[in-house]
């Protein structure tokens, strides 16, 4: 039986199409794609997604409802072995899109469920998450400020320990400031789909299609 390809969903944040950041998810996208693996894209903004949690869908009732278009999104990715993020740091933190895409698409039942017992159960042990973003600072200002430690604890960590997800990097690219020349865009997408290659590479599929 031939290898399952590795399936990836590539959650991208940005308002602008042309974009830093959804440059970069592009050159993820096709070298992935080019090193075998199965892409999934999904733009949030291109996409219309609405990033705010309506009180029907708190799973703190009985009769907590999943609207459409978070259905449609966890039909999209839920064979997903690896989920790659893309956003910039707005304020040095995740911005509202991919914050409130996280709360409303990876809550309960997609990922996590309730136990009886109090404390709730990942869902989506084994897989992996890995996050690029940009900032208009410098990364040395970003860690020196403290935003990095308290970015990778609260979101990337938390966000991990409650979906069962493995943390497999946080690369994030300082300096990013409109009128950036073209070479150094090119020399960035260079290598973010160096690393792509690697990860595809390092986390391919088994025959029996569980991901190593």
């Amino acid at each position: 039986m031939e290898n399952q390809a590795l399936r990836i969903a590539l959650i991208v944040a940005h308002p602008r199409r042309r974009s830093f950041t959804v440059a970069m998810a592009e050159a993820f996208a096709e070298a992935a794609r080019a090193a075998g693996a199965e892409v999934e894209e999904r733009d949030l903004y291109r996409l219309r997604f609405d990033p705010r949690l309506r009180a029907g869908e708190m799973p703190d009732h009985l009769g907590a409802m999943v609207r459409p278009d978070v259905a449609r999104e966890r039909e999209a990715i839920a064979d997903a072995d690896i989920f790659a993020f893309f956003y910039p740091l707005w304020f040095n933190a995740t911005p509202a899109m991919m914050k409130g895409y996280a709360d409303r698409v990876f809550g309960m039942d997609f990922g996590y469920t309730a136990r009886l017992r109090g404390g709730n159960k990942p869902m989506l042990g084994g897989r992996k998450m890995i996050t690029f973003t940009s900032s208009g600072a410098p990364q040395e200002w970003v860690e020196r400020s403290g935003a990095w430690a308290s970015m990778q604890e609260h979101f990337d960590a938390h966000f991990a320990a409650i979906t069962g997800l493995e943390i497999i990097g946080h690369h994030n690219i300082g300096g990013v400031v409109g009128g950036m020349r073209k070479d150094v865009i090119q020399r960035h997408q260079g290598d973010i789909a160096d690393r792509t290659r690697r990860i595809v590479a390092a986390y391919g599929r088994d025959p029996d299609h569980r991901a190593v």
